[in-house]
């Protein structure tokens, strides 16, 4: 029966994503079992690596700015940051994921083996690191701490950084040998690795730490590492999601670094082909991203902005036809760009904590948090839409390292090519905003979130999305955030909107319309109307209403309709979820309700059920969950509940509120949200 299962289910993968895609990871997959990866990339150095390649020189790629450009951007404030973080990395901890700092780890665990053995699992490569994921082994091995140690040294000069970095180096070429061990693994790990060395090799270069030697070790180690992305990029093709862009990447910056090397003309090839070929694939008509995430759409736009500074600089080097790539990808990088700047919360930089979230920040060219998307938003308005998209701020530094060849107003009216409003989904009132997630999926899903609803009120996420936390670890965190449960919308029958096939893989998808948007003559109140057909497998259509008053007052109207009789005269269990953060709480007794105590006053949710023509609240339960522990209710709850990710490794407690009903359809529930005016 297992089997029998798992055969449908592929046969299922098949038609949704493709015989190319599922051809391409077959490929991938014989050529490690038969050992063909393992032939090519050898032990020790790679197949492609040549002999007779002996250099110390590694071409400058970056227009660097004068430091008092910066230091008149970011200010004494911003700089003494950037020095604290810095020390701390001297010292022997690092920041990952824009969290707390911990140890800096370059030695991975364990006995070391071809990369082939662990990809394939016969050596637990997902069950390393201490806490059962491979990406806490990954993230400092990326070496983007090495941009932190680049930046401060621009800045004062401090020789520790330096010679911090060349220690840590040694370190990590003596515990990775060269195809050897988890940090070789994954190409798209190696390429952004190599674009790392590639910065540090520019920024430290006047430094007398920055000796002749390790210039030559460097140098080497950047070939090692453009020589082992060509031979399995087969497999990034198969996925066609950022870790095609990045192995892309990592190909044209060693082509440009490594302009004597034998391989160049091929790393230049092959980059610039599949970076141009992702880009034109990978981002929709309406500029949203293919990997449904907001932060994978960062970093692809980080990426893009990488290239573009590259190619700024590197023009009069590029072969023919190269220099003209980033022009025809401009129209797809202004979508992208107007897409993630309607998204972004004007008060804080924050935007929705949208579908899978990695914690990456391959290029921290910034002394803002992690989750601040302003310092990506202004550089990439400003490299693709010719103008900046927020007034001067700390968040500019990006742009000055990346945009130093861009001409760019910096004041003044904005230009038409900023627009905030280009998503459909979106919805605005006096202090507040929203975003409803109505996605027609033509990719793989990320999330189970249909008509997924974010609030968001003078920079406060309300009504929030709990993120991911980790891809790999043991149940229930085993990518457990993915769920429609977890998402501020409507669970029919415990049933997921769309059919879990792996813990990154989702079938029967739910596609959304947006069926309707209204807008009153005076301007008061704005409507939007969107509904999805996951649950159409039981006879039941979700429809759901978003009213936006100027008074900064929400009515979320859900309907489930039937589209069968069986539905109609079924009883079904119904469950409307809100996230919300872990305030001080005042529930309603009386109705279906809680208050929230936020910084700025009490915000207040009520919802009405209604079933047939009658308003049913005594049929309904309510049910409020804390960190996976029940504060309020009879039911249980799933361990998963009660938490928000705010970045990758992280959780930490929020408010799930549930209003749970039984009952046939018709039924529906209508949540208002009113804020406290200003005094």
């Amino acid at each position: 029966m297992q089997e029998d299962s798992r055969i449908y289910l592929a046969l299922k993968a098949l038609r949704e994503l493709g015989p190319r895609q599922l051809g391409l990871y077959a490929w991938y997959k014989v050529g490690l079992k038969v050992g063909y990866f393992r032939w090519r990339t050898g032990d020790g150095r790679p197949k492609t690596e040549k002999i007779s390649f002996r250099s110390s020189v590694i071409r400058h790629l970056l227009d660097l700015p004068d430091p008092s450009e910066i230091l008149a951007v970011i200010g004494d404030g911003g700089l003494s940051q950037l020095l604290a973080e810095a020390d701390e990395i001297v010292a022997g901890r690092v920041r990952l994921f824009g969290g707390d700092p911990v140890p800096l780890v370059l030695t991975p665990p364990g006995e070391l083996s071809h990369w082939t053995e662990l990809e394939q699992g016969s050596k637990g490569v997902g069950k390393q690191g201490g806490r059962g994921d491979i990406k806490f082994i990954w993230e400092p091995a990326r070496f983007g701490w090495a941009f932190t140690l680049g930046r401060a040294y621009y800045l004062s000069g401090d020789e520790r950084y330096p010679k911090s970095f060349w220690r840590y180096f040694e370190i990590f070429q003596e515990a990775n040998p060269v195809n050897m061990g988890p940090n070789w693994a994954s190409a798209q790990e190696v390429a952004l690795r190599l674009i790392a060395f590639v910065f540090a090799a520019q920024i430290f270069s006047n430094s007398p730490h920055s000796t002749t030697p390790c210039a030559s070790q460097l140098a080497n180690s950047i070939a090692h590492h453009a020589g082992r992305i060509p031979p399995t990029l087969i497999y990034a093709r198969a996925q066609n999601n950022n870790h095609l862009l990045s192995e892309a990447a990592g190909l044209i910056t060693a082509s440009l670094a490594l302009p004597n090397h034998p391989d160049s003309p091929r790393w230049s090839k092959l980059g610039w082909k599949w970076f141009t070929r992702g880009l034109e694939t990978q981002i929709a008509e309406d500029g949203a991203y293919m990997q449904h995430s907001t932060n994978y759409h960062r970093l692809m736009l980080q990426l893009a902005l990488w290239v573009n500074a590259l190619h700024v600089c590197m023009s009069a080097s590029l072969q023919v036809g190269k220099s003209d790539a980033m022009q025809l990808l401009t129209p797809n990088l202004q979508l992208a760009t107007n897409w993630l700047l309607s998204l972004a919360d004007l008060d804080s930089g924050r935007v929705p904590n949208l579908g899978p979230n990695d914690g990456a920040y391959i290029l921290p060219l910034t002394v803002l948090p992690f989750h601040d998307y302003r310092p990506v938003l202004q550089a990439a308005s400003q490299a693709f839409l010719g103008e900046t998209a927020f007034d001067p701020g700390p968040w500019d530094e990006m742009s000055v390292w990346l945009c130093s060849g861009v001409r760019c107003q910096v004041s003044g009216e904005k230009s038409e090519n900023v627009k905030r409003d280009v998503s459909r989904s979106t919805l605005h009132a006096s202090r507040s905003w929203a975003y409803l997630r109505a996605a027609h999926f033509t990719d793989r899903p990320g999330h189970a979130d249909q008509l997924h609803f974010d609030l968001w009120w003078r920079g406060l996420n309300v009504a929030q999305d709990a993120g991911t936390y980790l891809y790999n670890a043991d149940p229930p965190w085993d990518n457990a955030l993915t769920h429609t449960a977890v998402h501020n919308t409507v669970l029919v029958d415990s049933q997921e909107q769309m059919t879990r096939a792996g813990r990154f893989l989702y079938l029967d998808r739910a596609q959304a319309e947006i069926v309707a948007q209204e807008r009153a003559e005076d301007g008061s109140w704005e409507r939007l109307i969107a509904q999805h057909d996951g649950y159409q497998r039981l006879g039941i259509i979700h429809q759901r209403s978003v009213t936006a008053s100027k008074e900064d007052r929400w009515l979320i109207e859900d309907q489930l309709l039937s589209v069968s009789h069986s539905s109609r005269s079924t009883p079904h269990t119904v469950l409307q979820h809100w996230l919300l953060p872990d305030w001080m709480y005042e529930l309603s007794h009386s109705g279906l309700g809680i208050r929230i105590k936020s910084p700025f006053g009490w915000v207040s949710m009520s919802i009405r059920v209604v079933v047939g023509e009658h308003v049913q609240p005594a049929t309904c339960n309510l049910q409020l969950i804390r960190a996976g522990e029940v504060l309020y209710g009879n039911s249980p709850a799933h361990p998963t509940w009660g938490w928000v990710s705010p970045t990758y490794g992280q959780k930490i407690p929020a408010l799930s509120f549930c209003v749970i009903g039984e009952s046939s359809l018709p039924i529906s529930f209508t949540s208002e949200w009113v804020f406290p005016t200003d005094e």
